[in-house]
């Protein structure tokens, strides 16, 4: 049985991962000039931003200007108030929803938040946002999701989480919930999804209309003791 949905911010709420990306990717080309930072910067989403800087440091043996993790924030800051849309169909999902839900990302409080009101779904989550500047470890690790349960005062077991990257995938299963792999933002890669099912993630969904279905399921009891 399940007591509580919790959702990852940026490539389930918000469309906001290929925005960060296309800013990630200019900024460093532009303070680096002739070095193809493309194919690493596709491999970003899901991580904190401080940690994916840290390995271009090491991948490319540059060493990054003090200020740049904050020239990133800013810039990316910029680009989504004016870019940034929802999910396709995800509001219309979550009203769906019986559960009560939560925001769990490994972004700063601050864009969660902003990027949960732009996206006109602040009286489906209130105060029930978190983000991984509250615990010691980002996701791929579970402690914030941890911290989340804790906060909310419901069993991980319990929590069904959705999420977009392998990173965050993980750390759910680490804290004990189930999982639903969402693949329908437009930063996933193709074939991601048959690379997930490889890993043994088996529900897998493209659009945000097949959610109500999967949670209903799931309060069924219908998932068992599988957690992906």
């Amino acid at each position: 049985m399940l007591d509580h949905l919790i959702c990852d911010c940026d490539g389930v709420l918000v469309d906001s991962e290929v925005i960060a990306d296309h800013v990630m990717l200019d900024t460093l080309s532009t303070t680096f000039p002739g070095v193809d930072f493309a194919p690493v910067v596709k491999t970003a989403f899901g991580q904190q931003t401080s940690r994916f800087l840290e390995g271009i440091e090491t991948t490319f043996n540059l060493t990054l200007p003090a200020d740049f993790l904050s020239t990133i924030e800013q810039n990316v800051e910029v680009a989504l108030a004016s870019s940034l849309s929802a999910i396709g169909g995800v509001r219309a999902a979550l009203q769906r929803v019986t559960l009560p839900a939560a925001v769990v990302s490994n972004s700063r409080m601050t864009r969660v938040r902003a990027s949960v009101k732009r996206a006109g779904l602040q009286e489906i989550f209130g105060e029930r946002v978190f983000s991984a500047e509250q615990v010691a470890r980002p996701k791929p690790y579970p402690d914030v999701y941890l911290f989340a349960a804790q906060q909310l005062g419901v069993e991980p077991a319990r929590c069904i989480v959705v999420e977009d990257s392998v990173a965050g995938l993980n750390a759910a299963r680490a804290a004990g919930m189930k999982t639903i792999a969402f693949v329908g933002a437009s930063h996933i890669p193709d074939g991601y999804a048959d690379a997930l099912r490889k890993m043994g993630i088996t529900r897998i969904m493209q659009h945000m209309d097949e959610l109500p279905a999967l949670i209903e399921a799931g309060m069924r009891g219908e998932f068992g003791d599988v957690q992906s």
